[in-house]
Parts: C-alpha cells; structure tokens; sequence
C-alpha cells in the first residue's frame, strides 16, 4: 500500500502525525513515536505569555483586576509552570532533529502580533522543518467586533510568515461566523496548511478553594465530526494543505478524514490513553481496509468523500440537518 502524503510541502511516508502534546517532550518517547510508524511529530507549544514574561510584558496583565474578584485572577499560569523556558525550548527542537529522521514542526501558541513572532525565525534555525502557529483566543469582550478578531489572526500569520522561510500551518477554532471565508482569507494571507480545529478547553470552579481550575479531558472520537465535515468542506477550495485534528482514535477515523480531504490526521488523546503502539496498529488497520476495498493509496482516496462537486455547500448541509434530523425515531 502506498500510504504516502504531502502536508506543508513535506513528503510524508503516511498521513498519521502526533499532534502537539506532553508525548514531545522526550527526546525518546519521540523516537518511540517514529519507530511506531509516525510521519511527522509536532512538539507541544510554545506560549506567547512564556516569550512576553520573560521581557516583563506580561506584568500588566498579571496584576490588572488584582483590586477587584482575587478568586478570579488566577487563570494566568505561573511561570514554573510551564515545562520548559523559551531558550530550553529552542535547545528541545535542535536534539530532536538531531535524534529523530521525521520531520519536526514547532508550535508557537499566540494571538497579538507583538516582538513574540521573532520566536518563529528562531524555531526555524533551531531545525523546525515547519511551524505551527495555534491560534486559540477567546472573544469574551462584547465591544470587540468580529473584524477585529479575525484580523488580528490575519495579521499575526502575516507577522510570522515575515520571519520564517519553512511553512507555516494555522492551527484555528470553528467558531467563526464564515468559518470558510475566515480559511480563505488565512490561506490568500499565506498559510501553507490549516489545522482543523483547536478543543475549546473549559474551565471549571473549584467551590472550597474558590478558584478557576484547568480540567482537561481527552477527546473520544465523536469530536473529529466537525473537522471531518470542514474538511470535506474546505478540499478544492483553499490552496492550503489540511490536517484533521480533534477525536481522531481509530483506523476507520483517519481514513474518513482523508476521503474528507485531509493531508494529515493528527492525534493524541488515543495515543496518551492507550500508548504509543497504536500508531503501528492504526496503520494496521488501514492496510485491511484499504486491501479489502481495492485501494492501493492514500492519493486515490483522498477527496473522495468532499462536497468539491457540490454546487452550492450550504444548500447541501442545509439538507443533512434535515435528514439528520428526521432519522431519529422516538417509540412514541
């Protein structure tokens, strides 16, 4: 079977790519990915708050409401929290280029456009064959128009692809208005790839500490339904290569998401909960499906399942949520 793909210009033996998670951050556990069969590792992010608390930036922001709710001011992580320093970071990237034949791609985690982007050229020296630019942001001011936001994203893509030569992937939530017009404009402002989507974390409150707590719970494969729908989507009409992240666990997923159009599956929660040896397992599995179904490449397949000859999407999804809609059946 010919498992091979491109993503960011990369030629990549297949489409199964760990996404940013803890399992980077050991020079081994990274090998152990690659032996298992993984294309690619993107390494977990590097925060724009750990870049601007480093120069003093971030104290504004550390300190502002201090005089009003104390319980609600702790959602700023403190420094020896995060797992490594920028410049350790940098130092991480260069062993694992050295340790590792896969391609290695960056994460920069950010949302301004402040001096942070430098970080991007110096990911790329470091040996990063690409970068991943995670934007995760939160509208949560009502006075703030939705063209603001989403050209404060457009401007910190251009900001970064200013600063690097590799390719850079844009790493987004769905929660646009015109999620598709929001990844066209990302793809006209030079994006070479889209990652589809970032989990919309929820904290919750702690009620006998009275403080805002982390709770993160790994993905169960339900979630990739909304990549896997965008995806299908956006294929033949953006220029910009397309991973699938999000609810990814199985074989059977990674090859919906590739007939949906996607150049790469990323995961992480099958491989934190269940190990590292199910990259070997997946690729198992779709070697099976694809014998007994008469494919013999991933480049046949891909697309296959896309609205691209869909006349008018809109339409066309309008008509799923009917069907979807219609096809429960109470006992009643």
């Amino acid at each position: 079977m010919d498992f091979s793909t491109k993503y960011l210009g990369l030629q990549l033996k297949n489409p199964i790519v760990p996404s940013a998670s803890p399992l980077s951050q050991n020079v081994d556990t990274v090998k152990a990915m690659e032996d298992a069969g993984a294309a690619a590792v993107v390494v977990y992010s590097l925060f724009e708050e750990q870049i601007t608390h480093e120069s003093g930036e971030l104290d504004h922001y550390l300190t502002y409401g201090s005089e009003s709710y104390a319980e609600a001011i702790n959602y700023f992580p403190e420094p020896n929290e995060f797992y490594l320093t920028p410049y350790q970071y940098l130092d991480h990237i260069a062993n694992l280029k050295k340790e590792v034949n896969i391609p290695i791609i960056g994460s920069l985690n950010g949302v301004s456009k402040g001096g942070w982007v430098k970080y991007a050229k110096n990911i790329e020296e470091a040996g990063a064959d690409a970068l991943e630019l995670n934007l995760y942001y939160v509208a949560a001011n009502p006075n703030v128009p939705a063209n603001i936001i989403e050209d404060m994203y457009i401007d910190t893509l251009k900001a970064v692809k200013s600063n690097v030569k590799i390719p850079v992937a844009v790493k987004l939530s769905p929660y646009f208005t015109s999620m598709a017009n929001m990844a066209k404009k990302l793809d006209e402002a030079g994006a070479d790839g889209l990652v589809l989507f970032n989990r919309f974390y929820q904290p919750d409150f702690d009620l006998d500490k009275l403080e805002v707590v982390p709770n993160l719970m790994l993905s169960t494969n339900w979630e990739m339904r909304l990549p896997l729908r965008w995806i299908a989507i956006l294929y033949g009409n953006v220029k910009a290569s397309l991973a699938a992240t999000s609810g990814i666990h199985s074989y059977e997923d990674v090859l919906k998401v590739i007939m949906a159009g996607a150049d790469v599956a990323m995961l992480a929660s099958e491989l934190l909960a269940n190990g590292i040896g199910r990259i070997k397992e997946i690729l198992k599995g779709m070697a099976r499906w694809m014998e007994d179904n008469e494919y013999s490449s991933i480049e046949i397949m891909k697309g296959s399942m896309s609205q691209k000859s869909v006349a008018d999407p809109a339409a066309f999804e309008r008509a799923n949520y009917m069907k979807t809609l219609q096809s429960y059946k109470t006992l009643l």
